[in-house]
């Protein structure tokens, strides 16, 4: 029989519908249930794609007599993280205290008032190794909570205490200085891996923020080495098992250094943030390579990520009807099955198909050695063995199709869905695709029209509902995509709307003593201890791209009270972002911005006409990460109401004119773009 879970929204909670485990989503009446019955309860908290979670619900949450233990026992409340990252951040970072280490599927036990006194990951139903059994854990935590209660609520008190003064460090303002940029870029290179790429060993995550700023590195610095770093990394992603040889998209890490082995499971947060770094390594260097990962990376998330909403989805599951990976694994007579043995010869090799495989028997695709090499181990050029790839891999994917497809989480998530939008609006102008930004025009509409009242963001939306008021990184992830979106269309509504958005972060999630943002609104839920992000986790922190947004929206604008605030933010957490760039790359990427007297572009012409988009190519088609751009059309009389920048500018002798300021002092207009380019200090961009 289902049990509470079966009435939710979300497919990860309802994945856990038929487990014999009486689980409650969270609400108060759990905790009233927690009260009255004087028991001590067991957050759960995971989500769709964890191939973990699955897996620890296989062997213990559908396992009855482990089950009727926690119903004995415990108040049982499973959370989808995806829905609530709030409650997710607060009691991971609880078990961290408590630990040392994190990771999913969170199990937390807490007081019935929500306070945590113990925690940990996955366990296993028997003794394993380090592991203890979970029917051993429920136990004991069950009769310290019934034999050392004042030694439990003492813990879970100092912890809470633990908790709040985290929210608050004590950090030192600082002055910025571009120095500080210098030494957290000199502060990665220790972490930096030089055989394979990347940061650290494994198991091995992309690192797309400290990628870009690697790149703001290069053309800030004119440091080559950056470059290098960032070339490489992306390179060896692009040639890994990380990275879906066939279809596209990237898994979310690896469990070796090499970036061959994944976890398979794809999130829309990580693919969105890979094809804007891929975009911007293209412009920053015109390498190839790096538009064609950007391109089909951006077309995987077009066609299986999306919705006919015109929406994103949140996540493709790691594991099938078949177990973990099995869809995309090969055998080399797979191949042949499909391919044929000439073309099955060249396939096995290029993607290092081999008997003996290289995870569970099968072989995960990878590019085994540099295509030079094998284009001349099979007497092809090039661009011979380029197109021979690509019809082998179109026959791949319509042969894996058949196969029973991993589960897709098709939850709408504001903050992933503006990481999305951003990556298609400006590889669209940076692409020259225009396809990608109608993509995100569509995307952007469905979010104004589904999950924003005019008053407040929602956080998700599942099954034709919005759902929780929205975190500090929706409102702020969207900003920014806004104002991308903008600089790609020049429609004035989502610069309209981006205000709107900023307004109420300043109103809902400030810290008026720190100077810095919470997680959650003012008017939100009030947790055991109110969460502040500024570690990036995978997606931005939100004290990160807050401080991003503010920039870029107060330049364009020309409002200094978003540019005076972003800086206060900036200020507090300077010296901790320097030294910890690795946890930090967001705070970094905004302190650039700040530090980059960035160029404040307005364009005067019809985006329609050829010297006007002459002219917005040479902004658009180059690695010009602090500027913002603006342009109206010669009969609009609105968009200089809403963009100041555009105020008092006009056509030049009748032709479609640049106006370039920076640092409160602007050039004269200009009609060519040789002139453009040369104002901005930049070669003019391929055509």
């Amino acid at each position: 029989m289902p049990n509470r879970l079966a009435n939710e929204k979300s497919l990860y909670l309802r994945q856990h519908a038929d487990n014999p485990v009486d689980w409650y989503p969270w609400c108060e009446e759990a905790f009233r249930v927690a009260r009255e019955q004087d028991k001590p309860i067991l957050l759960s908290i995971g989500y769709s794609s964890c191939h973990w979670c699955h897996v620890m619900e296989r062997e213990c949450f559908e396992n009855p007599e482990i089950a009727q233990l926690q119903n004995e026992l415990f108040v049982n409340i499973k959370v989808d993280r995806e829905e609530r990252p709030d409650l997710d951040e607060l009691y991971m970072n609880a078990l961290q205290a408590m630990t040392g280490s994190g990771g999913w599927p969170l199990n937390v036990f807490l007081t019935p008032d929500g306070k945590p006194f113990y925690g940990g990951t996955y366990f296993p139903p028997e003794d394993r190794g380090q592991l203890p059994a979970w029917p051993r854990v429920l136990l004991a935590v069950a009769q310290a909570y019934r034999e050392r209660r004042a030694d439990v609520e003492r813990a879970a008190e100092d912890l809470v205490s633990y908790l709040q003064q985290q929210s608050r460090p004590p950090l030192q303002a600082a002055p910025l200085r571009e120095q500080f940029l210098d030494e957290a870029a000199r502060n990665l290179v220790p972490h930096y891996d030089r055989e394979h790429g990347g940061f650290g060993t494994a198991p091995k995550f992309p690192s797309p923020l400290q990628l870009e700023f690697l790149l703001r590195t290069f053309r800030r610095a004119g440091a080559p080495r950056a470059l290098e770093m960032v070339l490489q990394t992306l390179t060896a992603m692009a040639r890994g098992g990380i990275h879906d040889q066939i279809g596209g998209g990237f898994h979310r890490y690896t469990v070796d250094e090499a970036w061959l082995v994944p976890h398979f499971e794809k999130m829309l947060y990580d693919n969105a943030l890979l094809a804007r770094v891929y975009t911007l390594a293209h412009l920053a260097s015109g390498n190839r390579l790096c538009r064609t990962i950007a391109e089909e990376t951006l077309v995987y998330i077009q066609r299986e990520m999306r919705g006919d909403h015109g929406a994103f989805f949140a996540a493709q599951d790691a594991d099938s009807e078949e177990g973990e990976g099995a869809f995309y694994l090969w055998t080399p007579e797979e191949i042949a099955a499909v391919l044929g043995n000439d073309d099955a010869g060249l396939a096995c090799r290029y993607f290092g198909v081999t008997p003996r495989g290289n995870f569970e028997g099968k072989s995960i695709l990878h590019v085994a050695e540099d295509p030079v090499t094998i284009a001349s181990e099979f007497g092809l050029s090039l661009d011979e063995l380029e197109q021979r790839i690509g019809s082998i891999r179109a026959r791949l994917y319509e042969a894996r199709d058949q196969r029973p497809h991993p589960a897709r989480d098709e939850k709408v998530i504001v903050a992933w869905n503006a990481l999305a939008i951003r990556a298609f609006a400006e590889a669209g102008t940076a692409l020259d695709r225009p396809d990608f930004v109608a993509l995100a025009e569509r995307a952007a509409t469905f979010l104004r029209d589904q999950l924003w009242d005019g008053k407040t963001l929602y956080h998700v939306w599942e099954e034709g509902e919005a759902r929780f008021p929205g975190f500090l990184d929706d409102y702020a992830d969207l900003v920014n995509a806004l104002v991308s979106l903008y600089e790609a269309t020049f429609d004035p509504f989502w610069i309209a709307w981006a205000r709107q958005l900023t307004e109420a972060i300043l109103a809902k999630f400030i810290d008026p003593v720190a100077g810095d943002f919470y997680d959650t609104a003012s008017d939100g839920e009030q947790l055991i201890v109110r969460p502040k992000t500024f570690i990036d986790q995978g997606t931005p922190s939100g004290n990160g791209a807050t401080a991003e947004a503010l920039l870029r929206l107060g330049t364009l604008l020309g409002e200094h009270r978003f540019i005076d605030q972003a800086r206060t933010l900036l200020e507090r957490y300077a010296q901790l972002a320097v030294e910890h760039p690795i946890a930090c790359g967001q705070l970094l990427l905004a302190m650039d911005f700040a530090l980059g007297q960035p160029f404040e572009v307005a364009i005067i012409g019809d985006p329609t006409q050829p010297e006007t988009r002459a002219l917005l190519r040479v902004v658009q088609a180059s690695y010009l990460p602090n500027r913002v751009l603006a342009l109206r059309r010669p009969e609009d009389e609105i968009a200089a109401s809403i963009v100041p920048l555009l105020a008092e500018r006009s056509l030049v002798d009748g032709h479609p004119a640049a106006y370039v300021c920076r640092n409160f002092a602007c050039q004269r207009p200009v009609t060519t773009p040789q002139e453009l380019a040369s104002q901005l200090g930049i070669a003019l961009p391929d055509s």
